[in-house]
């Protein structure tokens, strides 16, 4: 089929359809991972955005040692429908299933390490413009990034008040990001 007048607005469509909810099941899932505020605004819209199609996998994929398989299952699922459903619009034909399945952990891991990075980003700057602020996501972000800041902080030594961990942090998940998501990437051509 190639592109078209009609399928890359369509293509454009259902990408951006299914990274939002894959988004949506991932931070639900971080969120359930360090136990932030459930009560928080922020995660309720989270449940109960995702709970239509959590709930019923969990009746059949249980959690093993506090990870919820069925939230990973989940996102697995939406990344192999997505790269499948835009394969079939934009080539006509779907993908073999191994690289199908490397793609999308490539897609997935790369999700959750731009996510990182952007919240870490976020932290940085609203420490410098105003670091007394109080919202409900800015406690959600904090709950999200200091598990993974805190180790990095207790290893750096005292700078005289200067917290180097986020630029830490993110050197590290590039390298993260170069030895995980980029030899993964390309098994599937996509135009999303």
């Amino acid at each position: 089929m190639g592109s078209s007048y009609f399928t890359d607005p369509l293509i454009f469509l259902i990408g951006t359809a299914f990274y939002l909810y894959i988004l949506a099941v991932m931070l639900r899932f971080l969120l359930q991972a360090v136990r932030a505020d459930f009560f928080n605004p922020i995660s309720q819209f989270l449940v109960r955005a995702t709970s239509p199609t959590l709930n019923p996998l969990r009746r059949v994929i249980p959690s093993v040692y506090g990870i919820d398989l069925a939230a990973i299952v989940l996102m697995l699922a939406l990344q192999v429908a997505a790269i499948s459903i835009v394969s079939w619009l934009y080539f006509g034909q779907q993908p073999a299933m191994m690289p199908l399945l490397l793609e999308s952990i490539s897609r997935i891991l790369g999700l959750l390490l731009n996510l990182y990075t952007i919240l870490i980003l976020v932290g940085v700057i609203i420490s410098w413009v105003n670091p007394t602020a109080s919202h409900p996501g800015l406690n959600l972000l904090y709950q999200l990034t200091n598990p993974v800041l805190r180790p990095i902080r207790s290893l750096l030594p005292d700078m005289g008040g200067l917290d180097l961990s986020p630029l830490v942090a993110l050197i590290l998940i590039h390298v993260a990001r170069m030895m995980l998501v980029y030899p993964l990437r390309g098994q599937v051509p996509v135009p999303i």
